[in-house]
């Protein structure tokens, strides 16, 4: 099979191929010359190596910091649990836990910003993807969740948040 490259601009013209027979994945130049292959070993590897950031960067509409906050989750079939989040974001977060929920199941999830600790806000959101065990002794097993609704205070509050933590973690720090 064949897909055209059409919207990254410095690889418009190209043509990736795949070979299911070899298990390859090939660019093709605007004349249909071979100019790479490569094998789903190698890429698999690559893919999988990515932390969750890169991983799903493509499918966040809004950027995302690490920050550990309470939450309480309530899933529509009456299972409710208290976790931390290991990231934020105005899209949704992350939500450290051993059992993670299947992709798919939608359920409330409660939290308050550390800035606020009284002013509670409750979100509907669908678990989008999961990680079932610990990442390099680093990520720990859990599930990322993406708001299906949000109250537009909680979201904007959220971005903020995250651009603040994030132009922070960027600063350069001072001599002394």
């Amino acid at each position: 099979m064949k897909f055209p490259v059409t919207a990254t601009r410095e690889h418009q013209g190209k043509t990736l191929g795949i070979d299911c027979e070899l298990e390859t994945v090939s660019v093709f130049d605007q004349k249909g010359e071979r100019l790479s292959v490569l094998g789903w070993g190698p890429l698999i590897d690559h893919l999988l190596s990515l932390d969750e950031d890169a991983r799903f960067a493509h499918n966040r509409s809004h950027p995302r910091a690490p920050l550990a906050i309470k939450v309480h989750c309530a899933t529509d079939d009456g299972k409710r649990f208290d976790s931390l989040t290991g990231g934020i974001g105005g899209g949704g977060l992350f939500i450290e836990s051993s059992t993670p929920l299947a992709p798919g199941t939608e359920l409330t999830v409660e939290f308050a910003l550390p800035d606020r600790p009284q002013q509670k806000f409750e979100t509907r959101a669908k678990v989008a993807w999961t990680r079932s065990k610990p990442e390099r002794y680093l990520l720990f097993p859990g599930m990322g969740v993406q708001f299906t609704h949000i109250d537009p205070e909680a979201q904007a509050r959220l971005i903020d948040l995250v651009d603040s933590l994030n132009r922070t973690r960027t600063m350069p720090q001072s001599a002394g």
